[in-house]
């Protein structure tokens, strides 16, 4: 049942969208047969939301969990302009990075992966996910 499961949403960005991401992955891990990732995946959506809300509030974002490889990746794409220097978007890529330690703490304890990189788009952007094994 995990190898079917791909799913895109589309979020409007408000600070609500933590609870719907929560909800969907939540659901979706259940139908799929991936409860025991449960827990830990709801987080790692929430936070990924949450940071994306807090860097760039109030603008769309894009959910995706996908099953590959043996392993759940959960992926947001937000909207986050680009900075006029390589040093304040370091600083910027810094703050994001610190401000995920919820999300680094329950992946690392599950044996996944996570991280955050510019989205390769035209008006910047950040990809933003999280890894977990079963």
């Amino acid at each position: 049942m995990a190898d079917n499961l791909s799913y895109s949403f589309a979020l409007p960005g408000g600070a609500f969208c933590a609870g719907l991401a929560r909800g969907a992955v939540g659901d979706l891990l259940t139908r799929h047969g991936l409860a025991e990732l449960r827990e830990t995946a709801v987080l790692a959506a929430s936070e990924l939301v949450g940071t994306a809300y807090r860097f760039t509030p109030d603008r769309e974002m894009l959910l995706r969990v996908h099953w590959q490889f043996d392993a759940l990746r959960i992926t947001l794409y937000d909207q986050h302009p680009s900075h006029g220097s390589a040093v304040t978007s370091e600083r910027c890529r810094e703050r994001r990075n610190e401000s995920m330690w919820l999300l680094a703490a329950a992946v690392d304890a599950h044996g996944g992966d996570w991280g955050l990189a510019p989205a390769l788009t035209p008006s910047g952007g950040c990809k933003a996910w999280a890894l977990l094994h079963r």
